[in-house]
């Protein structure tokens, strides 16, 4: 009895051997999903120790307030924060200078939600030449006249296009990068045109930097009205 169990272990360490080198073979040539690959964000930045209250005086630090002029005939100055967001700052500050924002429209405006603009496709699929950011996602909540960078499914593709809240959104919070917030004519953001797009989109005329001291640009002559002439009259077919 014993010498057929010996026997049958013998066999069986023989067969193992035998199978054993055959299955890395098969596992290499099984078809393998391709893993998923992590998205890198930087961490949240915590507000301890960060700056909520935002300084509403356009004098102070001039080159960190954005001034937009926008076709409704109204200024809008919002104050960039560094400091919750320095690399969206700094790329806003950049496009402002080379006169990107000038002509843009407000593409997509949402009645009691927001305002968004910053695509010169007026679209809201184009952006400037500049490489993408990465998030820079933090504590600061998302208030009303609160500025934050729009951008795709992907966290880390904002570029170019920004909006501005009309009423509080703390559902935004840590998933867009907020950079700066509203000091003066929220009135005039109020005003902007309503739709997806408007059919009669307001427009950002200029947008410049308060240290740049440019003035509001004129505002669009009145349509001359219309010349009537005598072939006209006599053509009337009115009674």
């Amino acid at each position: 009895m014993a010498s057929r169990l010996f026997n049958k272990i013998v066999l069986g360490l023989a067969l193992g051997a035998l199978v054993a080198p055959i299955s890395p073979a098969l596992a290499q040539r099984a078809p393998q999903k391709e893993a998923p690959k992590p998205i890198k964000i930087d961490p949240i930045q915590h507000a301890q120790g960060m700056t909520y209250a935002v300084d509403p005086d356009i004098s102070h630090d001039p080159d960190n307030v954005l001034l937009l002029d926008l076709s409704n005939g109204g200024r809008v100055a919002i104050r960039l924060m560094p400091e919750w967001a320095p690399r969206h700052v700094e790329r806003i500050k950049t496009l402002t200078k080379e006169g990107f924002y000038n002509g843009v429209i407000f593409h997509r405006v949402i009645e009691g939600f927001m305002a968004q603009t910053g695509d010169p496709t007026g679209t809201g699929q184009g952006g400037s030449k500049l490489s993408d950011l990465n998030a820079e996602f933090n504590d600061i909540p998302h208030l009303r006249g609160t500025v934050s960078m729009a951008r795709t499914d992907e966290p880390n593709s904002a570029n170019s296009q920004f909006f501005i809240v009309f009423y509080p959104r703390f559902a935004l919070d840590h998933k867009y990068t907020n950079f700066g917030r509203v000091i003066a004519g929220m009135d005039v953001v109020d005003s902007i045109v309503r739709g997806e797009p408007p059919k009669n989109p307001t427009k950002i005329v200029q947008a410049s930097l308060a240290s740049e001291n440019k003035a509001p640009p004129p505002p669009p002559a009145p349509a001359a009205p219309a010349a009537f002439t005598a072939d006209m009259l006599s053509n009337s077919k009115s009674n």
